[in-house]
This record gives structure tokens, sequence and C-alpha cells, in this order.
């Protein structure tokens, strides 16, 4: 497990995210990130399945509004 963190107010609603990780991220109307799993929540474990999906979201993001710690 990867413990996940999301900075919304960091976010500029690029969208790459959710395209390079739709298992795990989407946005809100607004454009802003959210967890697909549980859109309230700020942190998330994500599985070690989705660890090449988060980790090609995580370097491609452009504010660093996601924070990944092993």
């Amino acid at each position: 497990m990867l413990k996940t963190t999301i900075i919304p107010e960091k976010c500029i609603a690029c969208g790459l995210c959710q395209v390079l990780a739709p298992s795990v991220f989407d946005y809100t109307a607004e454009g802003i990130v959210i967890f697909k799993q549980d859109s309230n929540s700020l942190d998330l474990d994500v599985s070690d399945s989705l660890q090449q999906e988060l980790m090609a979201a995580y370097k491609e993001c452009p504010t660093r509004a996601i924070i990944v710690e092993k």
C-alpha cells in the first residue's frame, strides 16, 4: 500500500491525474482532483496493484498536488 495525499488547493484542474490513473483519481465538477474510491477523503492507501498508475500521475502533476509516501 502507498499512502497518498491530495492537496486540492494546489490543483489547477489540468486533468492529468485522472487521465494517467483513472482507477485512483477523479475530479469535481470544477475539475479539482478527488479520490475515485472516496471523494470526501484527502488521504487514501492505494493498493500495490495500482502503483504504476499512481506513480505516473504523481510524477506528471505540474503543481505537486499529489503526495505519495511508501
